[in-house]
């Protein structure tokens, strides 16, 4: 029996080289991923992480599997949510191709754990992540998205 995935397509008006900026800059991933940052050396086997910038925390680390610039990044996925725990380590691959004055972004997100639990938080947080990302890149700003884990730090 496979492990559960997750597949999401999107169509960016953008370059493929924009698009594997945003996908890997820590500056730039602080604007559309909720304020988390991501850091690595992008070199296969190398480590990344995600640090959540106004906790100071890390969030979800790993290792490089591809980066074929700017075609395919692919990442092991180690959230550290304590609801993930036990999940184990899955897999996030991004699949760039151009297609005139767009990119088809392909996100699969596989090697999920059965328990179901980052498969549940990754159905939420993947569109919302990839919305931000295709509003930043076509228009300049991020869409107003209240992620749900922070929905009751908001309310009056």
């Amino acid at each position: 029996m496979s492990k559960p995935s997750y597949v999401y397509v999107t169509y960016i008006e953008t370059s493929a080289e924009k698009l594997w900026h945003a996908l890997t800059d820590g500056d730039f991933t602080e604007r559309y991923w909720f304020g988390h940052r991501i850091a690595s050396a992008w070199k296969p086997g190398s480590p990344y992480r995600f640090t959540n910038v106004s906790e100071g925390r890390c969030t979800v680390d790993g290792h490089v599997i591809t980066a074929d610039p700017p075609r395919r990044l692919s990442y092991s996925w180690l959230n550290h949510k304590p609801e993930a725990a036990g999940e184990g380590t899955s897999r996030v691959t991004f699949d760039l191709e151009p297609h005139g004055k767009v990119v088809k972004l392909t996100v699969t997100h596989d090697e999920l754990g059965e328990d179901g639990n980052t498969l549940r938080d990754i159905s939420g947080g993947w569109p919302m992540v990839l919305s931000n990302l295709k509003s930043l890149l076509e228009t300049g700003h991020v869409i107003e998205i209240v992620p749900p884990s922070c929905a009751g730090q908001n309310a009056a």
